[in-house]
């Protein structure tokens, strides 16, 4: 179990640790827990989870230690395979809200975006082949448990996502602080109503790229816009999930505010 902690282990076993109490929960809940191991401790703090676990064992503080990658484990451990979505599976389910993280590498940060993606109602987030394994223990915790419960695709080009995502009617924005269009009033515009290029109330797919380079030209120029956050104070900028968190949520607020009347298709933003 140890050596879970390990990419090479976990593709070689097809299985991930989830630790601690949220993960493993919404693990047990989503039948993903395979096995569960529980102090004495942990056992009596949340009788719940190990109830409701398919197989459960009971291990020392010490054991725990050894099989945990935290240096404080919190009594809960599980064993999950490593199961991830097909893109064309997700696509045929026409979905409204995308996450797609391009050569992020900051397992913290991919998995901070998944969660606030879960939170703010996405229907799916992609990992691109350049980007960080998503069942790294750091990344799983992050989650904070939203790993399991919206579908996750790995392994695929940016290309191959982009032009997936475009032809099941999706808008694809990339998020990057040059971008032509201005976050803030695309959210106006969609509040008031008005049908634009570039909709929020239409089915959207968000495209964050690397932490530290951003998107590149190749990946900017995959999308239909290119949508800059804009910064009202004297920050140079925003870290990348920040940036994600502000985005997703702008997207979901149109979508409460309704679907546009024209929404077939896809057309070529206009600044």
């Amino acid at each position: 179990m140890r050596a879970l902690t390990a990419r090479s282990a976990r593709q070689r076993h097809g299985r991930f640790l989830a630790e601690g109490p949220q993960a493993v929960r919404e693990a047990v809940a989503a039948g993903a827990a395979l096995e569960l191991y529980a102090t004495p401790e942990a056992t009596d703090r949340y009788p719940e989870i190990v109830r409701d676990a398919s197989k459960a064992w009971t291990v020392t503080d010490e054991v725990l230690a050894a099989m945990s990658d935290t240096v404080t484990p919190q009594g809960l451990v599980a064993v999950c395979p490593t199961t991830t979505a097909d893109l064309d599976d997700v696509l045929a389910g026409r979905p409204r809200l995308v996450a797609v993280l391009d050569r992020v590498r900051d397992p913290g940060n991919a998995g901070t975006v998944l969660r606030a993606a879960d939170a703010a109602g996405a229907d799916a987030v992609v990992l691109t082949a350049s980007s960080v394994d998503v069942f790294n223990p750091k990344c799983v915790r992050s989650t904070a448990g939203s790993l399991f419960h919206l579908p996750v695709v790995v392994g695929r080009s940016l290309q191959d996502v982009v032009e997936g995502l475009q032809r099941s009617g999706s808008t694809v924005l990339a998020a990057d602080g040059t971008g032509e269009l201005d976050l803030d009033d695309l959210a106006d515009e969609a509040a008031r109503g008005e049908v634009r290029a570039v909709d929020l109330r239409r089915r959207t797919a968000w495209v964050f790229g690397n932490e530290a380079a951003g998107l590149d030209d190749a990946g900017r120029s995959l999308a239909d816009a290119v949508v800059r956050v804009p910064l009202h104070g004297r920050a140079e900028s925003l870290n990348l999930a920040t940036a994600a968190v502000v985005c997703l949520y702008a997207s979901a607020r149109a979508h409460r505010a309704g679907t546009p009347a024209s929404t077939s298709g896809r057309t070529s933003p206009t600044v």
